[in-house]
């Protein structure tokens, strides 16, 4: 990974907002796949971890340990 350190329950901007217009997701599992939750609409989405690494901007919130 080039330097995007991402947990269980952080709180992160996607490149591309949700069509509700919101841009903050929870991740919410992780794998080979991640699922993510949108924080304005509550929808989730499953995508492959190289696909998620490649859309995902920046970590917003950390999770606490």
């Amino acid at each position: 990974m080039e330097g995007k350190e991402f947990a269980l329950h952080d709180v992160v901007q996607m490149k591309k907002p949700h069509p509700c217009g919101d841009n903050r997701w929870r991740i919410i599992r992780m794998g080979m796949d991640i699922r993510i939750k949108c924080l304005g609409c509550d929808h989730s989405v499953m995508i492959p971890r190289k696909q998620f690494e490649k859309k995902m901007k920046k970590i917003l919130i950390k999770a606490e340990e």
